[in-house]
C-alpha cells in the first residue's frame, strides 16, 4: 500500500487547522430522545475526506436497527457509558475506548440500552453529508412521519438501506 497523490501541492505548508473547544454547544439535540450530535469535522469541512461526530445518548432507549451503506464506512470509537453495537452477526456491549470499524456494505445498528447516558465518536469515510440525515430524522420527529415514498426517498438520498 501506498500513499495517495498528494492533495496539496504548495511548497511552505499553510496555516488552515481548526479548533473546536470542549464546551461547544452541539449543533444537534433530538428532541424526542435528548440526544445531542456534536459536528466536530464534516465532509463539507474536510474536502470530503471524512466526517466526524461526537453523539451524546440519554439514559433512555435509542439508536437505529440494523441497516447498511453502500458507499461509506461507519467507525464507532465509545467516549463514555455502554453502547450496544451489532456487528452483523451478534450484539457487542462496548465500553469507553473500545473500537468497531464498518466497511461499505456491513450490517450494523447500535443501541444504548443500559438507562445511564452513552457517548461515542462516529466517523465515515469519504465525509458524506451526515448532518443532513441527521437533521432530517429530528424534523421527523417534530413534523410527524413523511409518507412511505418520502421516507424511501430520504433513505435512498442518505445512503441508508434498512434489513
Amino acid at each position: 500500500m501506498t500513499y495517495p497523490p498528494p492533495r496539496y501541492l504548495g511548497d511552505q505548508g499553510e496555516i488552515n487547522a481548526t479548533y473546536r473547544p470542549d464546551g461547544h454547544e452541539p449543533e444537534l439535540t433530538y428532541p424526542t430522545t435528548g440526544n445531542t450530535v456534536h459536528y466536530l469535522a464534516t465532509g463539507a469541512t474536510t474536502n470530503g475526506q471524512f466526517g466526524l461526530y461526537r453523539w451524546e445518548m440519554g439514559p433512555e432507549p435509542s439508536g437505529p436497527d440494523a441497516h447498511f451503506h453502500k458507499s461509506i464506512s461507519e467507525s464507532f470509537y465509545i467516549l463514555a457509558g455502554t453502547v450496544r453495537i451489532y456487528d452483523g452477526s451478534r450484539w457487542i456491549d462496548t465500553r469507553p475506548g473500545d473500537f468497531v470499524h464498518v466497511p461499505e456494505g456491513g450490517v450494523h445498528a447500535f443501541r444504548n440500552e443500559s438507562g445511564e447516558p452513552a457517548s461515542m465518536l462516529l466517523h465515515f469515510a469519504p465525509g458524506a453529508p451526515r448532518e443532513g440525515y441527521f437533521e432530517g430524522l429530528a424534523e421527523f420527529a417534530i413534523s410527524g412521519r413523511p409518507s412511505d415514498e418520502e421516507l424511501t426517498e430520504f433513505y435512498l438520498r442518505h445512503d441508508t438501506h434498512w434489513l
